[in-house]
């Protein structure tokens, strides 16, 4: 099992990836990470415990809420593209951030090739 992850831990992989910003479209407590324009993270500054919402491909959506407790489909989301990981003592932090990263890329790919960062 690897290192506990907190909000502050993703907040921080979230903000350290090229081109992002951290918007908050929803009021102060709702931070959406956002990269030329387009969502790939949400989570609520509030909640405990914290909830991540992120994008993924769906098979592998599919597979993530299959075999960990702590992912669901994606809160109030596209249930196929997107998923919600709630931090707490059984969260794989490696895989966290792997996720945070992965939507990034997802995000980034569907992006025109001249906007990409």
């Amino acid at each position: 099992m690897s290192k506990r992850i907190t909000r502050e831990d993703v907040l921080e992989v979230c903000a350290g990836l090229p081109a992002t910003a951290d918007v908050r479209p929803f009021g102060p407590e709702t931070s959406v990470f956002k990269v030329v324009g387009k969502v790939f993270a949400l989570t609520n500054l509030d909640d405990e415990p914290c909830r991540v919402t992120l994008k993924a491909a769906p098979p592998h959506a599919e597979a993530l809420v299959r075999d960990h407790d702590w992912i669901i489909p994606g809160y109030h989301m596209n249930k196929r593209h997107w998923i919600t990981v709630t931090l707490g003592p059984t969260t794989d932090g490696e895989l966290v951030t792997d996720l945070v990263v992965n939507s990034y890329d997802l995000v980034v790919a569907g992006l025109p090739r001249a906007k990409r960062p």
